[in-house]
């Protein structure tokens, strides 16, 4: 089977090509590099061709509200038009679980864009929402930062391991499009300020981790239940702990 994989050389996307070769299946891992643009279109024709299933996993360069929701809505419309016009038989995408759950985030809506433009495209389609990534911890503790203090809302908090969100990617791509959407999630469940601490506490940052119910995750308000999934959802194997010890060997 051809597979093409957007932001193939990406977290997720190198872990899933991989995993995808190894399964024996010709995979394209299509960047700007590469000469695949989804924002401008160059090359998508071409990658297109043969093409069985396409795995989005795209990010935005910037992630400022007006020109992240520019990226999804320009991308997602040039990809799916070339998947369409080729006949391509299943569309992937991963999103993020709570994204239409959280509209003062200017990145969740700009998802929200995406997973719409995904539906009404007449493309079959698999939509895989996950938590937030256990390495981005590092950046959300930087985002609550004020001083020595980083406030953080004690809401519930999910986190998973890139290392369990692309073989799910990957096994998703290989089945029949789901035309609807598979949550996954990390798990151990926790109040966000409490994963930040442990994560904190565990690198050697000795910036205390204040809980604050008004702070906000890049702009939106953080409910109890913002950022963990609502119903059934495909939990990953790997805790917080394990992924420190993982990412202290790697180091």
């Amino acid at each position: 089977m051809k597979i093409v994989v957007i932001g193939g050389t990406g977290l997720i996307g190198s872990k899933a090509v991989a995993i995808l070769r190894e399964g024996g299946h010709e995979v394209d891992a299509a960047s700007p590099k590469s000469g695949v643009n989804t924002l401008t279109g160059e090359g998508l024709k071409e990658a297109m061709a043969g093409t069985q299933v396409v795995v989005d996993l795209s990010n935005s360069p910037s992630f400022e509200d007006k020109a992240v929701l520019e990226f999804f809505e320009t991308s997602g419309r040039n990809l799916l038009a070339a998947e369409k016009a080729a006949g391509v038989r299943h569309h992937v995408a991963l999103s993020i679980v709570g994204t239409d759950r959280t509209p003062d985030n200017g990145y969740f809506r700009a998802k929200v864009a995406q997973e719409k433009l995904i539906v009404a495209s007449g493309v079959p389609y698999t939509i895989v929402r996950a938590t937030q990534f256990m390495e981005f911890l590092g950046g959300i503790a930087a985002s609550g930062a004020v001083g020595n203090v980083v406030r953080i809302s004690p809401g519930l908090f999910q986190p998973i391991a890139a290392d369990d969100v692309a073989p799910v990617v990957a096994e998703v791509a290989v089945a029949e499009p789901r035309n609807g959407i598979v949550e996954i999630a990390g798990p151990e469940r926790a109040p966000f300020n409490e994963i930040v601490a442990r994560y904190l506490k565990a690198v050697g940052d000795p910036r205390e981790v204040a809980s604050d119910p008004e702070a906000r995750y890049f702009g939106g308000r953080v409910e109890e239940r913002s950022l963990v999934p609502l119903g059934e959802a495909r939990l990953g194997r790997i805790g917080l702990d394990e992924w420190l010890r993982r990412a202290q060997a790697r180091a």
